[in-house]
């Protein structure tokens, strides 16, 4: 625990040194909230505010945790991971210590987005809608940082890794639920987001804010961080530099 506490501090030393980088990351994702759930003239429901922010907070989450991956691939670049790779602390502590990170620094824009989205109307009904909000916000950061520290440990630099960001998170984002409910979707569409990862945790989310719980959607959020988790200390145990 102490090599994972050490490996998070050091990433969160590095990112609040870099003050235009923490303002922007927290900053930025509001522009989503604002222009889109407020500008876009949606007709299929009578807040749209209220349908999008789930959908906003989940993809601020999916665009931090992706991005994230780019911190392994620095270490990389500057030599920083062989030597890290070398010390006799566990290799699952680097990998653990990552993804907390670039997960609570999910967590952190998120809180942005929620604060902003309560600012503008957006009504929590029920107190533990908030706790439960950021648990499923949780498991799925973990997830899909898991899946972007596992990339970057597998390609060879900055370019071809953004390439692979690019080409993921957008297309995860717009064949989710986010933007519009299920039953407005052409059908193929449909088939796509119900089997979207990123749709389950908007769905859980979407639910909470409703009053209710989804169950099946936390439940196969948990078991997705899983079987990734173990993939990705596989592939750390095996890495070489």
């Amino acid at each position: 625990m102490k090599g994972v506490q050490y490996y998070f501090e050091r990433d969160l030393k590095r990112w609040i040194r870099s003050k235009r980088a923490v303002f922007a990351s927290l900053v930025m994702p509001a522009a989503w909230l604002i222009f889109v759930g407020l500008a876009l003239p949606i007709r299929f429901t009578n807040n749209y505010l209220d349908f999008i922010t789930p959908g906003i907070l989940v993809m601020t989450m999916l665009f931090a945790s992706m991005q994230g991956g780019t911190l392994l691939i620095f270490d990389k670049i500057l030599g920083f991971l062989n030597k890290f790779l070398a010390l006799p602390v566990p290799r699952e502590s680097i990998l653990f210590g990552k993804i907390l990170f670039i997960t609570f620094r999910g967590l952190l824009q998120s809180t942005v987005i929620l604060g902003m989205a309560v600012l503008l109307g957006v009504k929590i009904n029920y107190f533990a809608t908030i706790p439960l909000t950021y648990l499923v916000l949780f498991i799925f950061g973990i997830l899909f940082s898991a899946i972007a520290t596992t990339i970057a440990l597998l390609v060879d630099d900055y370019e071809t890794y953004a390439a692979i960001n690019s080409m993921a998170s957008m297309p995860l984002f717009f064949t989710s639920s986010a933007l519009m409910p299920y039953e407005v979707m052409p059908h193929w569409l449909r088939i796509i987001a119900s089997l979207n990862p990123v749709s389950y945790a908007i769905d859980t989310v979407r639910t909470l804010f409703s009053g209710t719980f989804l169950l099946n959607g936390i439940t196969v959020l948990i078991a997705m961080s899983l079987v990734v988790l173990m993939i990705s200390v596989y592939v750390f145990r095996r890495a070489t530099v």
